[in-house]
């Protein structure tokens, strides 16, 4: 099995909503977001040395004491063998969490059977999405599996990193509007932090009305 693991995580309360899971985070993602929390992630050409046998060697001494395992990232969808390493954690009795932008529409509607909730990112409002990921027609991929988690039977997240160098009230709006005549029915908001080795800054966010003003639409949680 190979699978390009960067860390892990072996205890969260928070990365799989009201389940105590560890998080497996892989190297590699096509994006080049403004705002990466992981940028270590980011290049495929980075080898690391933690294998999927020592992954599964942790999971066995964990079996009744996590309830989940997530994939996150970088982008998970890279990994060509997650769908292989998905089952495997499933059999063992694990629930599937998914981070994910949906860049990769094949693989993820591939794996999408087998998860059991997905973190979903939106960056921005689709035609002006590489304003936040860098990289042309990124959009693209996003929104045909978008489409499919919402016409899924998978519980899911969306959510969105508000970066207001970029992202404007009305791209909110707009956004808003989107997920709302999609069926969406919640949306989470994320403050974004800019992290670096010598200080982390805080983004300004949303103002209580421009929160409102999001919420005439859809129903919002901040994080």
């Amino acid at each position: 099995m190979c699978i390009n693991i960067a860390a892990i995580l072996r205890f969260s309360l928070l990365d799989y909503p009201d389940k105590i899971s560890a998080v497996l985070f892989t190297q590699g993602c096509p994006l080049r977001c403004v705002y990466c929390h992981n940028p270590d992630f980011q290049s495929t050409n980075v080898v690391n040395n933690i294998s999927f046998d020592n992954v599964i060697q942790f999971l066995n001494t964990r079996i009744e004491l996590l309830e989940g395992v997530v994939f996150s990232g970088g982008e998970p969808l890279l990994q060509t063998n997650l769908y292989d390493a998905m089952k495997i954690v499933k059999d063992m009795g694990f629930l599937i969490g998914l981070h994910t932008s949906g860049v990769i529409y094949n693989n993820f509607i591939k794996v999408l059977p087998l998860v059991n909730w997905v973190g979903f990112d939106v960056k921005q409002i689709f035609n002006k999405y590489s304003d936040i990921t860098q990289i042309n027609n990124s959009e693209i991929q996003v929104m045909k599996s978008l489409d499919a988690l919402i016409n899924s039977n998978v519980k899911y997240e969306i959510r969105t990193t508000v970066d207001t160098r970029y992202i404007s009230q009305k791209d909110m709006v707009n956004i808003a509007k989107y997920l709302n005549s999609n069926n969406v029915k919640e949306w989470t908001l994320q403050k974004c932090i800019l992290r670096s080795k010598e200080e982390n800054i805080n983004v300004p966010f949303l103002s209580d009305d421009n929160i409102s003003e999001l919420a005439q639409y859809i129903n919002i949680n901040v994080r």
